[in-house]
């Protein structure tokens, strides 16, 4: 994506922004940087024909409109893919959104594939080639979420080693169909895997897969000191969420796109240090990388113009990406965290 445009949505009165490789949202609790990351969620249900039921478990049209429906009657939103864009426009209608504008776009001209109903029409059309393009492309935007660790979390499921191991799932829900596949496809990658994962975790020694008589498998591991087989439950909740992470950067084919929130949850200095650099990785391999962070620790790690401000200005959410040159003084003697605790940075600072 080169460019996001949203008018209308939750915090968001209007918003244009550009998007680079790696986007690092910085912010106050409550200035919008959930809510930006939720519209790519927003997106992709909405891609999947999937919005009414998604709506209607969290919550209601009401709360997804800026500043409820009496005061915005619509949702508008614009993304911008190189030469190709897509766009829609959300109105209320009979206790559920109706798709009054459905576009696509190539080089400046638009071409209308609204049906005005209640699902969006775009993974249905079948005209235009740059469709397919574009279609390919929201069907892998998705936003991660691997902040449940607990006794029943999704890493503690059971998952299909052929059915669920075509790509990672947002929850984890399939890390452990998922591994074994690519340590049967790809040994490098996976010996690559579980090596960040023992730079931070000495005692690890490999992930233990135990395929069932009905071809599934659970997240298993042994250690370097024992001959015993643990769980996921047998790990800190930091080390569980990043073998997730390790495997959702590091895999063979990663997504055009990985949102995520809040990903250095329970992490340790150096494991935050480490995703810093798989971050820097994926991005390297042509992957969009969005994440909003509460962390100096982690935007340390990167430059000034991969982050982005997030502030409540009257009610609606602004964000402006850092431009290098006016910190360049500043960036001689200190680090991106350091000025961001020392409230240096222009935005993302509770007001």
């Amino acid at each position: 994506m080169d460019k996001i445009e949203i008018k209308g949505y939750k915090s968001f009165k209007e918003l244009k922004l550009d998007l680079l490789p790696i986007n690092i949202l910085i912010g106050a609790n409550g200035s919008g940087k959930s809510n930006f990351l939720s519209f790519f969620e927003f997106l992709n249900r909405l891609y999947e024909q999937k919005l009414t039921e998604y709506v209607a478990l969290n919550g209601g049209m009401d709360k997804y409109f800026f500043q409820g429906s009496k005061t915005t009657d619509a949702i508008e939103a614009t993304i911008c893919f190189k030469n190709n864009s897509y766009s829609f426009e959300l109105k209320e209608g009979d206790n559920r959104f109706v798709f009054s504008k459905e576009k696509l776009g190539y080089q400046g001209s638009y071409y209308d594939i609204a049906a005005f109903d209640n699902e969006a029409y775009i993974k249905s059309y079948s005209g235009l080639a740059r469709g397919e393009y574009i279609r390919r492309y929201l069907h892998e935007i998705k936003k991660y979420h691997f902040h449940d660790t607990g006794k029943s979390s999704p890493f503690t499921k059971e998952s299909h080693i052929v059915n669920d191991a075509y790509y990672l799932y947002e929850k984890g829900e399939n890390l452990a169909a998922f591994l074994y596949a690519v340590r049967e496809n790809s040994p490098i990658t996976y010996k690559r895997i579980v090596r960040v994962v023992q730079s931070i975790a000495p005692y690890f020694s490999d992930f233990y897969f135990n395929v069932s008589a009905a071809d599934t498998v659970r997240l298993q591991w042994t250690d370097k000191f024992s001959s015993t087989v643990y769980g996921p439950t047998d790990l800190s909740d930091g080390t569980v969420r990043f073998i997730a992470l390790t495997t959702l950067f590091l895999q063979p084919v990663p997504p055009k796109v990985i949102i995520i929130d809040e990903p250095e949850l329970g992490l340790h200095p150096l494991a935050i240090q480490k995703l810093a650099g798989l971050i820097k990785s994926v991005a390297s391999r042509g992957t969009q990388v969005i994440i909003a962070t509460q962390s100096a620790d982690l935007i340390t790690n990167f430059n000034a113009e991969d982050v982005i401000t997030v502030n409540q200005t009257e009610g609606a959410s602004v964000m402006k990406r850092l431009e290098a040159q006016q910190l360049e003084a500043w960036l001689e003697d200190y680090t991106l965290g350091d000025l961001w605790k020392q409230n240096i940075l222009k935005g993302g600072q509770p007001t």
